[in-house]
């Protein structure tokens, strides 16, 4: 047979070869126009609509009316319920037929009373399979319900997807029918599919790629779309260029199904657990069809939620983790942010989610799974190990805005020096759809290629949930080892990380954060969901010291164990990286805030219970100090009428004259007359995400722009001195502070109120300072690393914004001044300027985004010195960390008592809470805070009997007994390492 030449014809044979198989392209006579044979209509269909979600149960007993395929339904938010009866025409024996459902909205088939299928258009899951193949002793009458959700598998975006929600969509159905659906033209069209892309993708310069047009071409020429017995001649022409084989220095793929599904963010979280649900049912059906399919998924929350709504379906899940397929993942309780929860909130991450893993699936994660977040804190690895990981899996540094992160797989070095090993799969993507692209740009993006020679790619939709679908499954099948392809292997985090620690001694290291270059808009958007958690981390902290110490005073207290656990895992699924940065939708921020304000109100039951419980015959009120607690101000303290009177007539602060004039404050009538603590109001148009930095000068409004309230003394001296003033910053908002100096206290605290009502605006304030340093120093969880102040390079001009905990610090030798908060998280130093963020209003994907009042308070803190030895750790400690009073009974008398303290100031005692196990156990946390080695002793004020290193977990180490001696429990610590201790009770 003659063929002509195909270098002549390159473009034309590739059009005819795209043109048989389109969607769009002659579909009358192409060959997937023959994808589906005969259909029939539905027996009936009928419908219910319902605003809230409803379980099955209470489902099916709901008033159901006949419905017409197009007639709209919703609002968005709201629940459809679809009663579909069908039968199966007898003359489809011996052949695969579908129930073809094409919707709006996400929708989820129940069948006897499970859910048995997820069908989403988004997520190219269009029918449900009712048989493989007809058989006479089938079923061929069935009744199915279809739970279909009014919103998209990204929300209900207005205009655009990351919009603030529409809440008048109407949804429809535009196909319910059944379908014969013919396997062997889904097997020819993968075929072709996936020599077109090699043809695409290996270029003109590739002999390979020819070699695939050729064969495609050729495929065409055999195949006669109406005649299916031409098939198997042009299948067999794709099996032989398919398996032609690699040599063996080629890349190895592990392709792994995934379905990243965010806890929250264009949608409420309980919308997510129907997604978790839609889901997995549908992977746990393709792996009953694929045994070698594996499937990783992380957050146990969702786990947890999937237990409790859908047992059944859990049950499953249960068996397909026991034979190696479906695979828990990133041992944390959601997938949290990487930058702003607390160093004890990360981790109750690990604690909660990796005793849930143990408990429900037998075993720990081995790899913590971050895909999708933020940034990532320089304590990470540290945590990671001490919760018994030592892998780490992310992507979204591939996001950077400025500069290319140099590389993919090597070991990421924590502010402690822990190492953990990591990988950042190559193909920039956690939803792959196991395309011939993806495996290309898997190796060509691979930047330690001689290094690595394995890397993952995670297939299936994403961020939305839907998961795998078996179109991906039979690409990746076909390409396991083709030549001009990298090797695919169906794989596991496991083998995938065994395979990169067997070449470590070659791979380099990062040190220090990975520091996101996008989405710095993140530190400070819904400052409500800020402050909420800050808050509830430092309440939570206080009833685990206060109910481990009545626990210390009377053995027979019951701790409140189930409560916390509650609360915790509440202030944890906020900390989501798409709730505790602010990027969610308002449906959300309402959850949240409803979620922190239950742990407000169980607080103090919590409190009540402790206070009349068991306090009772000690002190009038338990004092406690952060920090330990204070380390020169472990002082007793009687909280009574007479505190500190003392003091009053030795300390009467009428102004603050620092000797560089850091803050010009005068208390007095002429108070902030010409300078406004540095406010700054910028405008400009912000995404809904990040922070454009465009600091043009014209459009920055210094100060304000009137008056409302001018300055007035509201406390004239003794222990306090203060003065208020409100101001208008815009025909909107408005400004109230109270400008505090208070006793004893080194710093001047700005308690502020604003009245917020703008759009793509941004508050800051800024104090110019007389410090020269080219670094700034910020808190970050159980420590404090450093930053450029100026912008040589690339990567220091993309830390324009940065993030920060409770402080931050610019110092020269012998001096410096500290920025402390209670609530805020983005930072700027740049030169002798500090800027911190207070707020934003972006309109996407909330509207209403941090519109209304807020309330917070930050401090200057002017000091000689280091910033160590001037304490402003401890300060900052103290500024969110409030003194709580837990009263006594009448008539009691006072007994001074000290529960712990720590003999050096560079270590912080951060947790004292009981052991997960132990009932008689107490576990204290302790961490260096300096950066220093040091040897201290703990000392406590009630007997133990042992005191033993435990990791993360509280399993504790049995060669690491920690001595107790006369001076204390003696421990040694290396710079900012975090130390915990099981103390058994006497």
């Amino acid at each position: 047979m003659y063929h002509q030449p195909v270098l002549k014809n390159r473009r034309t044979l590739l059009e005819r070869a795209e043109k048989f198989i389109s969607e769009i392209y002659f579909t009358d006579c192409n060959l997937r126009g023959r994808l589906y044979g005969d259909a029939c209509p539905l027996e009936s269909i009928s419908s219910s609509l319902s605003r809230q979600r409803i379980p099955f149960l209470e489902a099916v007993k709901q008033n159901f009316e006949p419905y017409q395929v197009g007639d709209t339904f919703g609002p968005t938010w709201w629940t459809c319920w679809f009663k579909v009866s069908l039968r199966i025409p007898d003359s489809w024996r011996g052949k695969q037929v579908h129930l073809s459902w094409e919707s709006d909205g996400e929708a989820m088939v129940w069948r006897d009373e499970q859910p048995v299928q997820g069908l989403t258009k988004e997520g190219e899951k269009t029918s449900y399979i009712l048989t493989e193949c007809l058989k006479d002793d089938e079923p061929h009458s069935i009744s199915l319900y279809v739970e279909l959700a009014c919103n998209s598998l990204f929300g209900a975006g207005q205009g655009s997807m990351i919009a603030a929600p529409d809440p008048d969509r109407k949804y429809s159905v535009q196909k319910a029918e059944l379908v014969v659906f013919k396997s062997d033209v889904r097997e020819l069209l993968t075929d072709l599919e996936m020599l077109v892309d090699m043809v695409k993708l290996l270029g003109e310069g590739e002999q390979r790629g020819y070699q695939a047009l050729f064969t495609a071409n050729e495929m065409v020429n055999l195949c006669e779309p109406t005649n299916p017995s031409s098939f198997p001649a042009a299948r067999s022409l794709a099996q032989k260029f398919f398996s032609q084989r690699n040599g063996e220095s080629q890349h190895t793929v592990h392709a792994m199904g995934h379905c990243h599904i965010d806890s929250a963010w264009l949608w409420p979280y309980e919308e997510t657990i129907r997604k978790c649900a839609r889901s997995w049912v549908t992977v746990i059906r393709l792996m009953e069809k694929n045994p070698h399919m594996v499937f990783t998924c992380s957050q146990a929350q969702q786990f947890d939620w999937v237990k409790s709504w859908y047992p059944g379906l859990f049950t499953q899940i249960q068996h397909f983790v026991k034979k190696g397929q479906f695979i828990p993942v990133g041992g944390t309780w959601v997938e949290m942010d990487g930058n702003l929860p607390s160093g004890e909130s990360m981790v109750r991450q690990f604690l909660e989610g990796q005793r849930f893993f143990k408990k429900e699936f037998g075993n720990y994660c081995k790899e913590f799974w971050l895909p999708d977040t933020f940034g990532y804190s320089a304590q990470l690895p540290q945590l990671m190990q001490g919760s018994g990981i030592t892998r780490f899996l992310t992507q979204k540094l591939s996001w950077n805005l400025v500069n290319t992160f140099p590389h993919n797989t090597f070991f990421w070095e924590g502010l402690d020096g822990s190492q953990v090993l990591t990988h950042f799969p190559p193909g920039n993507s956690y939803e792959m759809k196991g395309k011939v692209e993806d495996l290309v740009n898997t190796v060509k993006n691979n930047k330690d290629k001689g290094r690595a020679n394995h890397s993952a790619a995670l297939f299936g939709f994403g961020d939305g949930g839907g998961g795998p679908t078996q179109l991906m499954l039979d690409r990746l099948d076909r390409v396991q080892d083709t030549d001009g392809l990298p090797r695919v292997q169906m794989s596991s985090p496991d083998r995938l990380f065994s395979e990169l620690e067997a070449d470590s001694s070659l791979l380099c290291t990062w040190t220090g954060e990975l520091f996101l270059e996008l989405h710095n808009g993140t530190y400070t958007t819904q400052a409500q969901i800020k402050l909420g958690n800050r808050r509830c981390e430092t309440l939570l902290h206080d009833v685990e010291v206060a109910s481990s110490l009545a626990l210390c005073l009377n053995k027979t207290f019951q701790y409140p164990s189930e409560p916390l656990q509650v609360l915790w895992r509440q202030l944890l699924l906020n900390q989501f990286h798409d709730v505790i940065p602010g990027t969610c939708i308002e449906m959300v921020v309402e959850d949240a805030m409803r979620y922190y304000q239950g742990i407000y109100q169980h607080y103090d039951i919590i409190r009540v219970y402790i206070s009349t419980t068991i306090l009772s015959r000690y002190i009038s009120a338990l004092l406690y100090y952060q920090g330990i607690y204070q380390h020169y101000y472990i002082i007793r303290v009687y909280i009574s009428t007479t505190i500190l009177s003392r003091y009053i007539s030795a300390v009467y602060y009428q102004g603050i004259y620092q000797h560089y004039y850091i803050i010009k404050v005068y208390i007095s009538t002429t108070i902030l007359s010409r300078y406004i603590s540095a406010l700054r109001y910028y405008q400009g148009i912000y995404q809904h995400y990040d922070i454009i930095r465009v600091y043009i000068s014209t459009t920055i409004l210094s100060g304000y722009i009137s008056v409302v309230s001018p300055v007035q003394i509201a406390s004239p001296g003794g222990l306090r001195g203060s003065v208020t003033f409100t101001l208008r910053i815009s025909d909107k908002s408005t400004i109230t502070q109270e400008i505090i100096l208070d006793a004893m206290c080194p710093y001047v605290k700005f308690n502020t109120q604003v009245e917020w009502f703008e759009s793509h605006k941004f508050l800051k304030v800024e104090f110019p300072v007389r410090v020269r340093s080219p670094n700034a120093t910020y808190e970050i969880q159980f420590g404090h690393l450093q930053r450029p102040t100026h912008r040589n390079t690339s990567w220091d001009w993309a830390r324009f914004e940065v993030w920060g905990h409770k402080w931050a610090d610019l110092s020269e030798h012998g001096f410096g001044v500290s920025l402390l908060n209670d609530s805020k998280y983005g930072y700027s130093v740049h030169q002798n300027t500090m800027t911190l963020s207070l707020l934003r209003a972006p309109k996407s994907p909330d509207a209403n985004a941090d519109m209304g009042s807020h309330q917070f308070t930050y401090a200057v803190m002017p000091h000689t010195g280091t910033f160590q030895e001037a304490s402003v750790i401890q300060w900052a400690y103290n500024l969110n960390n409030p003194l709580r009073l837990i009263d006594n009974a009448p008539g009691s008398h006072t007994v001074a008592w000290s529960a712990f303290s720590v003999s050096a100031a560079a270590v912080i005692l951060e947790t004292v809470k009981q052991a997960e196990d132990r009932k008689d156990g107490l576990v204290v946390r302790l961490y260096e805070s300096h950066g220093s080695s040091v040897s201290v002793y703990l000392t406590t004020g009630f007997p133990i009997t042992e005191a033993w290193h435990c990791d993360l977990l509280e399993r504790v180490d049995p060669s690491r007994p920690a001595p107790i001696t006369a001076s204390g429990i003696s421990i040694s610590f290396s710079p900012f390492q975090i130390v915990s201790l099981l103390l058994y009770l006497k």
